[in-house]
């Protein structure tokens, strides 16, 4: 905490409750209509990594598995969810909440793109406003017989990660990294704070891992060797996935096709979220 931080104002992880040391609750309530048995944040420490692209493959693989998944984007000034699913209109709601758009395989969204009059308008706000709006997705939103909900998170560790930490009922984290050595650090940080914040990491999930070759089967390591073994050992962590680069991702994801793109990189993610789920 700095020299001459305010111990009462409730912004910071280490804030204290009338200087005792006793951390506020920040904590909020799902809509009363709610029904979510499990809520995972996917994080990353950095932009471009494939966080969103990480999360929508998790609802997906968990769709296809017979569970009842949903994601709230979190990720306000760079949102991407709907475009890869291929799907737009507005949010429509009653007097008692907001309701999720659903795709075409039955996920149910939110994302501030249903909220928007124009989709490709940039959202200009100020954090504070931004983190509030992601805490109405929350609160606001009823989210429906909700097996697993996946929050798809801005990178790094500013605002909204801080409010989604604090006043959501978060049961993991999954971390999305890349191959190069810089990202160590970045995800040290994001482990770091995930910790501070007192929330189990479920593991790592490594994207843009490798090229496999369509006329050799080799594969290729475009971005240099992969440290994740290493960085999940020096943490405690557990390897949840490697996924390709794959031209086929990127065209799913383009052609808002990503719930019928073929793949099982995620089979043993999935099955860690199911024994997770058990409990």
């Amino acid at each position: 905490m700095a020299e001459k931080c305010d111990p009462e104002c409730g912004t910071c992880p280490g804030s204290t409750s009338e200087g005792q040391g006793e951390k506020p609750d920040f904590s909020a309530q799902p809509h009363a209509q709610s029904s979510i048995k499990k809520v995972f944040a996917v994080v990353s420490g950095k932009g471009g990594v494939g966080k969103s692209l990480v999360t929508s493959l998790l609802a997906v693989t968990m769709q296809k598995r017979g569970h009842r998944s949903a994601i709230l984007d979190a990720d306000i000034t760079g949102s991407s969810i709907p475009k890869t699913f291929g799907v737009s209109g507005k949010a429509t709601g009653s007097a008692a909440g907001l309701f999720p758009v659903k795709t075409k395989t039955g996920i149910d969204i939110m994302s501030v793109n249903f909220l928007m009059e124009d989709d490709s308008a940039p959202v200009v706000w100020r954090g504070p406003l931004i983190a509030n709006l992601v805490k109405q997705f929350w609160t606001d939103v009823i989210w429906d017989n909700i097996d697993y909900l996946f929050i798809d998170m801005p990178p790094g560790t500013g605002d909204v990660p801080l409010t989604v930490f604090q006043s959501t009922a978060v049961d993991g984290i999954i971390v999305v990294t890349s191959p190069q050595e810089l990202v160590s650090e970045i995800v040290a940080k994001a482990v770091k704070m995930a910790k501070l914040m007192d929330i189990p990491i479920v593991g790592l999930v490594e994207n843009m891992s490798y090229f496999r070759c369509p006329d050799n089967g080799k594969d290729y390591k475009v971005f240099g060797e992969s440290h994740l073994e290493e960085l999940a050992a020096q943490h405690g962590l557990e390897v949840l996935a490697k996924l390709p680069i794959d031209p086929a991702i990127a065209a799913a994801c383009d052609q808002g096709k990503i719930e019928f793109l073929l793949g099982d990189w995620l089979t043993k993610a999935a099955e860690v979220l199911e024994q997770k789920g058990k409990k």
